[in-house]
């Protein structure tokens, strides 16, 4: 029978007499009279305690009870006391006797938070407004004073015993109006000074009928010397000059919880453009680390010197070891890391957030599980060791009744088995702590040759490690050290960056990493010296600093991708990066709760949306080409992902632009996409601009406008740069008469070009391109119906002579376009290259499928060359050789656009892929490629 001490050392701390036996202590029924304060409650308030009507107390509960207290010739201030009583008298009794849950005691305690609060300020603004007139803003306009709810309270997560943390925030400086004989002007600033004090008298003094709670004002700016309100404006200059990391996590938490009217009218909510991007950066935040890990020193410090000479003080639910305040500090740092970027980690509640991580994949599922299931316990623990006395405590008690007392009230059988259970959790609670934030500050090196001499510079640092580095890479140090870059950073950040280039240098040592991997990780940091952050996020996981390595050193397009998205790199922290693939529906509900976050908070305008999608594509983009380059996927399937990942994109877009078209007259669409080319035969590759085609059918007079309007939008929406980047190139040549034609055409109109109806339509390599098409995303009703043109345009009958005879044509204009010099073969344009086996398979389905079904599916180049084989078009082992042949011609050209080389190899080395495509060639169009 142990409980964890504050150190984390082997030692225990009874909280029982040394010869008591607790299995010996009988349990007590979970009765709330046990509690000491209850007993005081019920023979102080005998007469009043009817006055709460029964159930839970809710705020309309409160409401009733606060009216009949005052009814009965109690002044405000006096009932709101009583009130507290008398809620806290019934929690104690619906938590211990009736299992009630840990939310609906905090709701309970946070909601009498409010209504305080709100009466609080009413009193307050009728007697100073009696004295001095209102405030005003120099529109004449009544100046609202905001009460600021932190940490618990802002979380709606307040104990039963809790202080209130509050900042006070007025929104807009000038003068009152005066009394009624027009004197006694005073600034806003005194006001405001006034109504602090005349809330607190309310709220926080001691009376005979005790507190309602007690008020901590040390969070705002600049602490206990600060004023005890500031104005919104100062608010935003603090944050700006002088908002310490540390006040970010408190911030996190905040919310607006007084004037009830302000909350309502909603004019409170200005506050959000100050505190948002305070607390949550644009790009991933890993310099909280340090500051985190600081702060949490602090408190585990001071905890420590509270419990020495106090053995007792070490069994500290909230801050000790594995206590409450580090499942909030595990929880926060992942919000205030990723919250910039993910939206939908905003949230205040510990256990919502819990949830939320988890759901983002940053937390294993069974981590948040076990640290809610523990933040419950300590929770509920925590509130049992108040309910004994009414006080502000989180110590384990020692007198052996109250922990028989607490067990029995948790449904243990005995006190042994209750502290087990804490025990349990305290301790998955610490591990996963380590884990995540338990290193030194500033992160160990976690490598060989790490230099933990931290007295000396930085640049003296650097100098001295490129004795043992590659000539090359430290060559690249060395201009570092004049760097102005390296010079104008901090020390600490220096010192990260001394600490990247010694790791790295002892991976090349071991063979772990390549020096062009060291040489493109030097170019990729040079630019981003000013955002430290980047630096903090390699120092802090030296698993994504060598993944990282891996990936640069593989190619020249990822490195590039990496210059351009930085703050993709986060994505290698992610445990099932190489476990999963990508999935469209999981991505798609991502997006719409990010949309749905910034919502909430009235960030989603359409500059926001058009980052959210940016950033949301570049880091799939960047999954993709990571499992890409540690061999997880094959180039089909790696075309695969980027294909679905490209039709997620343009389905969430069009959502998205639709929903803010101005002139949209129904709520979906009459709208389709289809693709062609790479997009149609779902053969994307990086970079792949999107060849697309868009329809309608709709019969409202103004379609034609609403769709080409919707259609420019979409295109805009695509292509525009932004800060973030782009999503695609779009192309619409092959739309109805190419680039003279509409953007978007009736679906009629389109049908009727491609199946030569009239005299307006399609050319021969238009039903080439067809071959690829494919219905990318619209109205359902639209689907059915393309399939139909799509399968009467190829298995319409042809003349094959001439068929051939163009599809030959079309081959040698392709050819001329790209003449291939020099010996090397060039795997897509040379005789026996890509585009002869794509326009072989072409000819195929144009001139076959009408009689061979098996024909008409877009199913892709290898495959229809397999079935073409199969049904008796190709001699036995023809299709296969140049199916295999453009399998590994498709490689070849895949590796060489990753490290953006031309796609070509040596003759001898083609000589077998190009015979097999020859060979293909000319058994179906009877002459040499």
């Amino acid at each position: 029978m142990t409980v964890s001490p504050l150190d984390g050392s082997a030692a225990s701390v009874s909280p029982l007499s040394p010869n008591v036996n607790p299995a010996d202590t009988p349990l007590p029924p979970r009765l709330a009279e046990h509690s000491r304060f209850v007993q005081r409650v019920r023979r102080r308030y005998e007469n009043e305690l009817a006055c709460l009507p029964p159930g839970p107390p809710v705020k309309a509960a409160m409401n009733t009870c606060l009216a009949t207290l005052t009814g009965r010739g109690l002044p405000m201030p006096a009932a709101l006391r009583v009130l507290r009583q008398l809620v806290m008298e019934r929690l104690v009794v619906l938590d211990c006797e009736e299992g009630a849950s840990l939310q609906d005691i905090t709701r309970a305690v946070t909601e009498l938070a409010e209504l305080a609060l709100d009466q609080a300020c009413r009193l307050a603004f009728a007697d100073l407004d009696d004295l001095h007139g209102a405030p005003l803003d120099e529109n004449g306009q009544r100046a609202q004073l905001w009460v600021i709810g932190m940490g618990k309270l802002g979380a709606r997560e307040l104990n039963v015993s809790s202080d209130i943390d509050l900042i006070y925030v007025y929104d807009a400086d000038g003068e009152t109006a005066g009394n009624t004989a027009g004197r006694n002007r005073i600034s806003n600033h005194e006001y405001f000074g006034k109504a602090v004090k005349h809330i607190y008298n309310t709220v926080g003094e001691t009376t005979e009928h005790g507190q309602v709670f007690r008020v901590d004002l040390a969070l705002r700016p600049n602490g206990n010397s600060g004023p005890a309100a500031v104005s919104l404006g100062a608010l935003e200059e603090y944050f700006l000059v002088q908002g310490r990391e540390w006040e970010r996590f408190a911030w996190l938490k905040s919310r607006v919880v007084a004037p009830a009217a302000c909350i309502a009218d909603k004019s409170a909510s200005a506050l959000r453009g100050a505190v948002l991007p305070f607390v949550f950066r644009k790009y991933l935040d890993y310099n909280v680390f340090d500051s985190l890990r600081t702060l949490h020193r602090q408190i585990r410090d001071h905890a420590s010197k509270r419990a020495a000479g106090n053995p007792g003080r070490a069994n500290d639910v909230k801050l000790s070891r594995g206590g409450i305040r580090e499942i909030e500090f595990t929880v926060q740092l992942l919000q205030v890391v990723r919250g910039g970027q993910f939206p939908e980690l905003r949230t205040r509640p510990t256990l919502d957030a819990l949830q939320r991580v988890a759901k983002a994949g940053l937390m294993p599922r069974a981590t948040a599980d076990a640290l809610a299931a523990a933040y419950d316990f300590l929770r509920k623990v925590e509130h049992r060791i108040q309910y004994l006395d009414d006080q502000q405590t989180h110590l384990i008690p020692t007198r052996d009744d109250d922990l028989a007392w607490i067990a029995a009230t948790l449904g243990f059988p005995d006190i042994c088995a209750f502290l087990c259970a804490l025990d349990a959790h305290r301790e998955t609670v610490a591990h996963e702590f380590d884990i995540l934030l338990g290193g030194a500050p500033g992160g160990g090196c976690n490598g060989k040759g790490c230099n933990k001499n931290g007295s000396r510079g930085a640049v003296e640092d650097l100098q001295g490690v490129m004795a043992g580095l590659p000539e090359a890479f430290a060559a690249k140090v060395a201009q570092w050290c004049e760097h102005p870059r390296v010079l104008a950073l901090r020390e600490d950040a220096r010192l990260r960056l001394v600490r990247l280039v010694q790791r790295t240098g002892a991976w090349l040592d071991e063979g772990r990493v390549n020096e062009q991997a060291a040489l493109r990780l030097a170019d990729w940091i040079e630019p981003l010296l000013r955002r430290e952050s980047y630096l903090a996020l390699l120092q802090e996981r030296p698993s994504v600093h060598e993944r990282l390595l891996r990936i640069l050193g593989a190619a020249k397009w990822p490195a590039r991708y990496l210059l351009k998205h930085p703050g993709v790199i986060d994505e290698l922290a992610g445990r099932q990066l190489m476990e999963e693939r990508f999935d469209a529906a999981q991505f798609e509900a991502d997006l719409e709760d990010r949309r749905t976050a910034l919502r909430r908070t009235g960030e989603d305008d359409e500059e926001e949306l058009l980052n959210l999608l940016r950033r949301a594509h570049h880091a799939e983009v960047f999954r993709t080409l990571a499992r890409d380059i540690e061999g997880v996927l094959t180039v089909e399937q790696v075309a695969d992902d980027l294909s679905a990942l490209a039709d997620a994109v343009l389905r969430v877009t069009a959502r998205w632009c639709w929903a803010r078209l101005k002139n949209r007259h129904r709520e979906e669409p009459a709208f389709a996409i289809i693709g062609y080319g790479k997009l149609g035969g779902k053969e994307l590759g990086y970079g792949s601009d999107l060849d697309i085609v868009f329809v309608y059918e709709d019969e409202d007079e103004n379609a034609s406008e609403i769709y080409a309007a919707f259609v420019r939008k979409l295109i805009n929406w695509l292509q525009v740069k932004t800060g973030e980047g782009d999503l695609f190139e779009i192309d619409t040549a092959l739309r109805p008469n190419g680039n003279s034609g509409l953007l978007v055409t009736t679906f009629t109109a389109y049908e009727n070009y491609q199946r030569g109806r009239g005299s307006n339509t399609a050319w021969t390599w238009e039903h080439q391109a067809m071959t690829r098409a494919r219905f990318v995303m619209g109205m359902a009703g639209l689907q059915p119906r393309f399939d139909a043109v799509r399968e009467a345009v190829i298995t319409a009958e042809r003349d094959r002579a001439a068929l051939a005879q163009e599809i030959t044509a079309m081959r040698e204009k392709v050819r001329s376009a790209h003449p291939v010099r020099g010996e090397q073969f060039d795997v897509k344009h040379s005789p026996g290259g890509m585009v002869d086996v794509e326009f072989v398979v072409q000819y195929l389905v144009l001139a076959h499928s009408g009689e061979h079904p098996e024909l008409r599916g877009n199913l892709g180049n290898i495959a229809l060359l397999q079935r073409a084989e199969a049904v008796g078009l190709l001699p036995k082992g023809v299709g296969q050789e140049a199916a295999d042949a453009y399998r590994e011609l498709r490689a070849i050209q895949h590796r060489a656009r990753l490290d953006e080389a031309p796609p070509q190899i040596g003759a001898d080395a083609a000589a077998g892929m190009a015979a097999a495509v020859q060979a293909l060639w000319r058994h179906a169009l009877g002459k040499t490629a």
